[in-house]
């Protein structure tokens, strides 16, 4: 059996999601969208769902910012949820440097028409009263992000794209790709061969695997990321509000409210590479063991900044395995040795940059032109001979600096 196709999107998780829809924004529904097992079956199930406004780029912000408003778009037309919540965020400025750094961004944030302001240490505890500021310099604080339901938002993109025309199947796992003589790709899956003019691989770290066979060598590993669930804080629940997420250099971490107690995700100084020879060909939904005696160090400064955090006792780590490139920025773009193929991964920020690379680069299958300049995310910026050594070591770094001042690009 055939199916032809004008674009073929491989990977049915936040990222692939966020394409169907883009696309079908802009007219393109002669489109259908391949999934190995169900929606969210990769990366995306166990994500914390953090959106915030500040990302570890200034460039860019403005994949954030659209992928918040993307979300709740979709949710309007589709009545699927994506529970979002606008409790704000805080990035902590331990450093002078980091403050003046924030404050750069404020004209930035202004041309963007997004709520941003940089605040003293008196504010913190006015905005989180359950922070200890000493040592601080101040923060940034971006009153009007916060997080979602990394299911229930990808639900909502699928479910609006289906409704402009867009295809899903699932359970149809992707075999192979290949170009053909007449400039169209054949994507083979179990079921049917398709044919497409335009393919897009966003399939995280799978998305490695899948090109191999061209000739591409794409710098994306997985790495273990842990998150850590408390239970419930009295503190927590006798405040009226709900309190921002803090990302903190000195830990390095985020930390977010979750029901009446923290989710925190750690990043850890010397994190562990996963499946850097093949990812298991049953891996499904599934976490990896938990190493809580590596996440101590990190916790313990997570305490001092919120000593409440210790009150509660922790109610569950979860460890699961997160698609990394060496820079930490994914791969967005076009394939330029290779005509209609298209990367949409390495997203180590998914759900908080998903809608809006989304966007990005629906706009850019369509018109033929990038919407707006980010050299970035172009997959071109890495050489195809970068060795799987130097790749582990660049990923490794980038990740192990976690919030500090040197990821902070003006």
């Amino acid at each position: 059996m055939t199916k032809h196709v004008q674009v073929a999107v491989i990977g049915g998780g936040i990222v692939g999601c966020s394409v169907l829809y883009a696309l079908a924004k802009l007219g393109c529904t002669d489109t259908l969208l391949l999934e190995k097992r169900e929606l969210t079956s990769g990366s995306t199930w166990h994500a914390a769902g953090n959106t915030t406004y500040f990302g570890h780029y200034a460039s860019i912000t403005r994949l954030f910012t659209d992928s918040i408003k993307n979300y709740l778009e979709a949710q309007a037309l589709s009545g699927q949820s994506v529970s979002f919540h606008d409790a704000g965020s805080l990035r902590l400025a331990t450093t002078q440097a980091e403050l003046d750094a924030y404050r750069k961004l404020i004209p930035m944030y202004e041309a963007l028409n997004v709520s941003y302001q940089v605040v003293s240490p008196d504010q913190i505890k006015d905005i989180h009263p359950l922070l200890v500021t000493d040592g601080l310099y101040g923060a940034a604080h971006t009153p009007t992000d916060g997080h979602v339901d990394a299911s229930g938002a990808t639900h909502a993109l699928a479910k609006a794209a289906r409704s402009m025309g867009a295809e899903i199947k699932r359970q149809c796992p992707v075999m192979k790709i290949d170009r053909c003589n007449d400039g169209k790709w054949s994507v083979i899956t179990k079921e049917i061969e398709v044919f497409a003019e335009q393919v897009v691989l966003a399939n995280s770290f799978w998305a490695r695997e899948i090109v191999l066979p061209l000739g591409l060598n794409l710098p994306l590993y997985a790495l273990e990321h842990h998150e850590v669930i408390t239970g419930d804080i009295a503190e927590l629940e006798a405040l009226d509000h709900e309190v921002p997420t803090v990302r903190d250099p000195y830990a390095p971490s985020n930390t977010r409210q979750e029901a009446n107690g923290f989710l925190c995700g750690v990043y850890e100084s010397s994190p562990v590479p996963w499946a850097v020879e093949g990812i298991p060909e049953d891996f499904a939904e599934e976490l990896l063991i938990p190493d809580l005696d590596r996440l101590e160090p990190h916790l313990v400064r997570v305490i001092e900044r919120i000593p409440t955090f210790a009150k509660a006792g922790i109610k569950a780590v979860n460890n699961g395995p997160i698609c990394y490139t060496p820079d930490g920025c994914p791969l967005l773009g076009p394939v330029l040795s290779h005509p209609g193929l298209w990367l949409a991964t390495g997203f180590c920020v998914g759900i908080g940059t998903g809608g809006g690379a989304g966007d990005f680069l629906a706009n850019w299958i369509v018109s033929g032109e990038q919407p707006y300049d980010l050299p970035i995310v172009h997959p071109s910026r890495f050489s195809n001979d970068l060795s799987q050594s130097e790749c582990l070591k660049m990923i490794i770094d980038t990740y192990s600096k976690g919030y500090i001042t040197p990821s902070v690009e003006m």
